[in-house]
């Protein structure tokens, strides 16, 4: 039985959930069907995903096409008016066996009088996080682990609590057996991930904090080897998470903050909470409990109202905070979000700002590439070839090794150069 195609776009929690989806479907006669896991954080990850369900149906004129994720959980209508789509669910639907085997059996329609299956349960209804254990990995390498889902903020350019719900936690025993089970597999790095993961915890039964749930982790599986948190709320980081980052080797020295802007106005108007004085005081705190922390951050460049003054704010803080890595997003207006209503910066100003961002980005990537020459790099190896293995070290820098190295492993090597995305490193003892 052939693999079954998924097409997956957005955020690591999506990449998860088609891991999910494609077990449910390798038990099923599922050769014929395609399903798009779509996105919808921006206009643009829409007309992509669109664009791709079109190219899709020429390029594979008798398969089924299903469509589920974000986008289609928002605006189903629109996906099962696309004469190239044959089924279109929800988020909640897309992690259930029996609804899945549902659309799996649906049979290609002859015409579009008949109208397109569609399952979009009300996700607001939705209090339980599906669980789900993945029986394998695709590479014993790194590994995604769902802690939590949905989000109880309403950030005002933010239209995926719309999409996923509101927030609601997996019990840690769930997590730690996830965890025990892929170590069984051989994975070597685990990521907790989830739509706002330091939010996790207040809802269980028995109430406990990311930090909490992180030194259990690290506790209870000794023979993990790597952990790392997916994109975290600042002004959300607990005690115990402080600590964590403090005293545990095992969880790696970087994080990605949701900063979203650098003047404290324009977060207030984006109903962020925090300001960027305590956003710059927090990422000095991190570098003085760990020194060797790398940090990455999100930024939106042309939110509404943003002058060329608050946006100068938001490009020198990103110098101010010590950013390594940094990812960039033009503002998107989305229908239903308070945003949206608000006076906007015209398209080509917030490309423009999105570029000079992006120009500071490359400059501190570099200036952190710069400062590990010398420096001892622990890399999980995630690809190899004939004369070098690529990975990424314990900062999530890119690295590509000057040797092959076995997939999976984590190698000790000394960076001797940079790319423009990546670190140049030597396996010690085995000089290029």
């Amino acid at each position: 039985m052939a693999e079954p195609k998924i097409v997956t776009f957005g955020c690591r929690l999506n990449s998860y959930e088609s891991g999910v989806m494609r077990q449910h479907l390798s038990k099923l006669p599922a050769d014929d069907v395609i399903v798009v896991n779509s996105c919808a954080v921006t206009g643009e990850a829409e007309r992509q995903v669109k664009q791709s369900i079109r190219k899709l149906r020429r390029e594979n004129p008798a398969a089924k096409i299903l469509v589920t994720g974000c986008a289609a959980q928002l605006h189903p209508g629109d996906y099962a008016n696309m004469p190239e789509v044959n089924g279109v669910f929800g988020n909640r639907e897309k992690l259930d066996p029996i609804r899945l085997a549902e659309f799996v059996g649906v049979k290609p329609q002859e015409s579009f009088t008949t109208p397109t299956p569609v399952a979009v349960q009300n996700i607001m209804e939705v209090r339980e996080t599906a669980h789900h254990l993945l029986s394998g990995v695709d590479q014993r390498t790194r590994a995604f682990l769902q802690i939590q889902q949905g989000c109880d903020h309403r950030c005002t350019f933010c239209i995926i609590p719309y999409a996923r719900g509101n927030s609601r936690s997996t019990p840690a025993d769930q997590i730690i057996q996830q965890i025990q089970h892929l170590m069984e597999a051989g994975v070597g790095e685990v990521v907790l991930t989830g739509v706002d993961i330091t939010s996790y915890g207040p809802d269980l039964a028995n109430p406990l904090t990311l930090g909490e749930l992180t030194q259990q982790i690290l506790r209870q599986v000794p023979e993990l080897k790597r952990l790392r948190l997916s994109s975290i709320d600042p002004i959300e980081m607990d005690p115990a998470l402080w600590e964590a980052v403090k005293s545990e080797p095992r969880l790696m020295p970087h994080l990605h903050l949701s900063l979203q802007a650098g003047d404290t106005m324009i977060l207030k108007r984006m109903k962020r909470r925090h300001s960027a004085e305590q956003a710059v005081k927090l990422c000095d705190d991190l570098r003085g409990m760990r020194s060797d922390i790398a940090l990455g951050a999100d930024i939106i460049a042309g939110f509404p109202t943003e002058d060329e003054s608050m946006f100068q704010n938001s490009l020198r803080h990103v110098q101010e905070c010590g950013i390594s890595f940094l990812h960039v997003f033009p503002y998107s207006s989305r229908t239903g979000t308070p945003a949206a209503k608000m006076p906007q910066v015209p398209v080509e100003v917030r490309r423009e700002r999105a570029g000079r961002l992006r120009e500071m980005g490359d400059l501190q990537r570099q200036l952190f590439f710069q400062s590990q020459q010398g420096k001892i790099q622990q890399i999980l190896v995630e690809k190899t070839e004939s004369d070098y293995a690529t990975g990424h070290s314990q900062h999530f820098a890119p690295v590509r090794l000057s040797m092959p190295a076995k997939i999976g492993s984590i190698v000790q090597a000394t960076a001797t150069g940079w790319q423009p995305t990546n670190l140049l490193a030597d396996i010690q003892g085995h000089a290029a």
